[in-house]
């Protein structure tokens, strides 16, 4: 398995299935459970028919945190290649408020300090967060 990371018009857009969104609240970083699962992830979800990725980065940040008032930033597209190669959109939001999480596929979300262990997609996660991190910073 490979992540690599693209320039936002390096990939066109009609190409990406996936927008995560890399979230920060106060100073925390965001992460969610799914009700069927025990470990982490970051916030995201599929491109659903009719919307842009940055369309879906915004519904997928509302329905698996709660967000209703939020700065979101396209960082780059990254692809994750097994069989087959995926692409995706990789945003960071800093959260302004929260409202309580809606009743979709998220059981909770939790908030930490630094990226949180026991990851859902161990391989592809921490290369996202790092990459969010590294360009915030610049």
């Amino acid at each position: 398995m490979e992540v690599k990371f693209y320039a936002l018009d390096e990939i066109e857009s009609a190409n990406l299935r996936y927008a995560v969104i890399v979230s920060n609240y106060k100073g925390s970083w965001i992460y969610c459970k799914h009700k069927t699962r025990t470990t982490w992830e970051i916030p995201g979800g599929r491109i659903e028919a009719g919307e842009t990725p940055l369309e879906a980065a915004k519904r997928e940040l509302q329905e698996e945190t709660g967000a209703i008032e939020f700065d979101l930033n396209p960082i780059c597209v990254y692809s994750v290649k097994m069989d087959t190669e995926s692409y995706g959109l990789l945003c960071y939001a800093k959260i302004e408020t929260l409202d309580k999480l809606p009743d979709t596929e998220i059981e909770e979300i939790h908030f930490f300090a630094d990226e949180p262990e026991h990851l859902t997609y161990p391989d592809i996660q921490p290369k996202l967060f790092e990459r969010v991190q590294r360009i915030i910073s610049e």
